[in-house]
């Protein structure tokens, strides 16, 4: 029997974008997610669907067409670096149109008449990626082309974007940071990679009040995260009244991760993944969509996305992490934060 109204979005060249010897946004995360899941049956129990690549124009909706061709032009010479972090092979620019292509699909079927959640397992990823610039592993911004085109094409007034990556979504946010339109949520480490995302960013002119972060120091665990979860992000989405909900889903929060210090288990991914999906149940007709970003450990990832997509299917698995996470922070320290923040931003939202 099949999950509740669930698609997963893949296509085997993502494996291909190979960034160079060594480097952690590695084929390899993508290899073990899919292992897992079928270790455990998920491919009989969801619907899986393949992409098609975006054409050149829609990406070029929200990148530079300049920047766009300089990415085809590299992977044409066989590869090349953006940028120290960002590397490129020659498969990379189909492995990135197909990357955005499989987040306007979910778009399509999410603001169609196949309402229900979708999780596009792409890469590269693309929350860090500006309007002209490849950055942080990220060459096209995947879920902001994805949202323009929501936005455009298929008819939404209004999109919620929850960024739960452990880096902040510096992409995510500059494109949208003049628009009403877009709410983006970001709960981040702050500070760590790429030093935005601090609470007083909250937008400009018409878009002020439509940009929230939620800085996060080391440590912090899925206690404030849901905190902030039942606080913060349930509010605004009830305010705001999105017609489409759009999950930046990194896993490099999690404990085990080698690049950030955060403190979240694979339960707490799971319990952020049930409030998301009872609040796009609630407020947005169930139009949801998660979109793969950050996730190191390949381990930690697999788990985590395997709860993610047991909760978003309701399948009732029981994943659990092989060892219990270190000591976070003090809940009275997770209370100072979380008010700190709810006091920047009540000059927009009831909070």
């Amino acid at each position: 029997m099949k999950g509740s109204s669930t698609t997963l979005i893949y296509h085997s060249l993502y494996l291909e974008h190979d960034p160079g010897l060594g480097h952690p946004e590695r084929p390899a995360r993508l290899t073990a997610i899919c292992d897992l899941l079928e270790d455990h049956g998920i491919f009989s129990r969801v619907d899986l669907v393949s992409p098609d690549e975006a054409p050149t124009e829609l990406i070029s909706a929200v990148h530079d067409p300049g920047y766009v061709r300089a990415v085809a032009e590299m992977a044409a010479r066989g590869g090349g670096y953006l940028d120290v972090d960002t590397g490129l092979s020659g498969a990379s620019f189909r492995a990135a149109r197909l990357a955005v292509g499989g987040v306007v699909l979910a778009v399509e079927k999410a603001l169609s008449q196949e309402r229900g959640a979708f999780f596009c397992l792409v890469r590269p990823p693309g929350h860090h990626a500006t309007s002209n610039r490849g950055m942080g592993f990220c060459l096209f911004n995947n879920l902001a082309i994805g949202t323009r085109y929501a936005l455009d094409v298929c008819g939404a007034k209004k999109v919620f974007i929850l960024d739960w990556d452990a880096h902040h979504g510096n992409g995510i946010q500059d494109i949208f940071y003049d628009t009403p339109a877009v709410l983006y949520l970001s709960l981040h480490q702050y500070p760590l990679y790429p030093g935005t995302g601090y609470l007083d960013e909250v937008g400009v002119d018409s878009g002020e009040g439509f940009t929230v972060n939620i800085p996060l120091p080391a440590g912090a665990g899925d206690d404030i995260y849901l905190k902030a979860f039942d606080e913060i992000v349930s509010p605004l989405v009830g305010q705001f009244e999105p017609d489409l909900i759009m999950v930046a889903a990194g896993y490099d929060g999690h404990f085990a991760d080698p690049l950030a210090g955060l403190n979240l288990t694979v339960r707490g991914y799971a319990e952020m993944t049930k409030r998301v999906r009872r609040l796009a149940h609630d407020f947005c007709g169930n139009r949801l969509i998660f979109s793969l970003e950050g996730g190191y450990d390949l381990g930690a990832l697999s788990r985590s996305v395997l709860a993610t997509i047991s909760e978003l299917a309701s399948l009732g698995l029981e994943v659990e992490d092989p060892r219990k996470p270190p000591p976070g922070l003090p809940i009275d320290e997770s209370r100072r934060i979380l008010n700190s923040i709810k006091t920047t931003q009540r000059r927009y939202w009831k909070l």
